[in-house]
């Protein structure tokens, strides 16, 4: 199979028009090309007035054509013309030791779910606890939580089926380098599971929170099928060790689960868990995370300035922006989301923080991105493990009370002068939740507020009519990822034999894509030592 890289054609071109292209760079007739596959498909944008695709394409010559593969390659002498790298993923469980009990997997988010998901697929019968509801319920718990501001603690945006990422854009692109296969593995599981086969090829990919409910529904489904058992509304609340190895669980404050495999893939928000493991000495240690708000401009207005008079036939345009303040503080955008909702993604009484979420068609009227900054130990504590934790309460603590237990908004305008907000502009909020008009200032440290404000200026150079002063700002913006790293050494197992921290709450992964890959890795570690039981 031939690789043709770097293949530019007009926004608006045919399926003919790709087929000549192939055909016209290989040199052949288009009759003979038996079939192809788009690997990749991006869009140049440099240049406003001549917007392209740009595709990667695998390639199948008719068997009937006179020249090999090899020789049209050496002929063509074209560096974008090349023998098609197919690797795909190859793992075989090798463990000669039986496992004492099956293996429970705390949490379905990416990792866990992809984690228990191998561990079925190979007769290990794994348990999946999750504290929160199947996504179905979720779904429902969480549109009556935005209605009525009644915040159900075990069930949210947070906690549930599929994890955080479920009520997100779904962005699936990663900057995990990857030369085993994972990644694809989790982009072909996806779409096997229900998911657009457009992941597989666009540079940018994703799911959104629509399509990843039928996804991981269906996944769960299939791990049943397979033999494993899952298990909602179940929160591990204890640990039961021996001689600093584990040996069983407590379930709900009341079952006992003999335990000897422990996969905690709990995600950034688990903090009561955090506390537990703390409690019987497992290595945990604070680490860097990033605070700020939310922003919301017209998506037209995004797109318009990313594309130029061609926005209308391209999808909605993204963007990521970076920024060094003066006082020497990164400033960026973060999870953006073209076409969707801010909402309010709170997961403990009396404390809020909003995070953004797209449907598959983000075909909404604004574009939200969370503007924040970096904060590290020395910003919270380096005594405490859990001091990131302590600060991400205070802030969302204020955040609640500045807004009143609504969504605290504040013009950008208004952030720029510290005065409250009393009315809205141009750019009415998309906001999952009820919002009040306020001053923002109220409820982030006041470095953190002066980046923002310096950050959002910059961008504006880059983006004309991000600084617009009715540009919508919520906040606050804190789960950015886990304030908490859980040490494992390099089998992947912490200071307390067989527990394997494992995903994003573990502090080993950085959204829904790396994620599932750590829940793979985690599974490789333990299938490549142990047999089912």
């Amino acid at each position: 199979m031939i690789r043709i890289a770097q293949l530019k054609l007009s926004i608006r071109h045919s399926v003919e028009d790709l087929l000549n292209a192939l055909a016209k760079t290989l040199k052949i007739p288009s009759n003979k090309i038996a079939q192809y596959s788009i690997i990749k498909k991006s869009i140049d944008a440099r240049k406003k007035d001549e917007i392209k695709y740009i595709y990667t394409i695998d390639v199948t010559i008719s068997k009937d054509h006179k020249e090999k593969e090899a020789v049209m390659i050496s002929r063509l002498r074209n560096v974008n013309v090349t023998m098609a790298d197919q690797h795909k993923y190859e793992f075989v469980p090798s463990g000669g030791t039986k496992l004492k009990n099956r293996p429970v997997i705390v949490g379905s988010g990416p990792a866990g779910i992809f984690c228990a998901w191998l561990f079925a697929k190979h007769g290990y019968q794994p348990l999946l606890i999750e504290r929160g509801d199947e996504v179905r319920k979720r779904v429902q718990a969480v549109e009556d939580f935005w209605k009525n501001n009644e915040l159900n603690p075990e069930c949210n945006v947070q906690f549930g089926e599929g994890g955080a990422g479920t009520f997100s854009d779904g962005k699936l692109n990663t900057m995990v380098k990857d030369a085993y296969g994972r990644y694809r593995l989790v982009m072909e599981t996806f779409v096997s599971y229900g998911a657009p086969s457009d992941i597989l090829y666009l540079n940018k990919p994703h799911i959104g929170t629509d399509q990843l409910r039928i996804v991981v529904e269906n996944m769960r489904k299939d791990i049943i099928r397979m033999g494993g058992e899952v298990r909602f509304q179940t929160m591990m609340t204890d640990l039961f060790l021996e001689q600093g190895q584990l040996t069983a669980i407590e379930l709900n404050h009341k079952e006992i689960v003999p335990c000897t495999t422990l996969i905690p893939a709990i995600g950034h928000s688990a903090r009561e868990t955090f506390s537990m493991f703390l409690k019987h000495g497992l290595q945990l240690s604070p680490k860097a995370f990033a605070i700020g708000l939310r922003i919301e401009h017209k998506q037209s207005m995004i797109s318009k300035s990313q594309y130029g008079d061609h926005y209308l036939h391209l999808p909605p345009a993204d963007y990521k922006l970076t920024h060094q303040t003066k006082s020497g503080r990164g400033v960026y955008s973060f999870c953006m989301c073209p076409g969707g909702f801010v909402v309010n993604a709170s997961s403990e009484v009396g404390y809020l923080a909003v995070n953004g979420m797209s449907n598959y068609n983000r075909a909404e009227e604004n574009a939200n991105s969370a503007i924040v900054v970096t904060v590290q130990p020395e910003d919270f504590g380096l005594g405490d493990p859990l001091s990131g934790i302590h600060f991400q309460r205070k802030w969302e603590e204020l955040a609640y009370d500045t807004g009143k237990g609504k969504v605290p908004v504040q013009l950008f305008g208004d952030l720029l002068r510290n005065q409250e907000s009393v009315t809205i502009g141009n750019v009415k909020p998309h906001i999952k939740g009820e919002y009040r008009l306020t001053n923002l200032t109220k409820c982030l440290p006041p470095e953190i507020t002066e980046a923002i404000k310096e950050g959002i200026i910059a961008f504006d150079h880059k983006i004309k009519g991000f600084g617009n002063e009715e540009a919508v700002l919520s906040g606050v913006e804190t789960r950015t990822s886990s304030p908490v790293r859980i040490h494992r050494n390099d089998k992947f197992e912490s200071n307390i034999t067989g527990i394997y921290p494992c995903g994003e709450g573990a502090g080993y992964a950085g959204g829904i894509t790396s994620a599932a890959m750590d829940g793979i890795k985690v599974f490789e570690a333990i299938a490549g030592s142990y047999s089912p039981s």
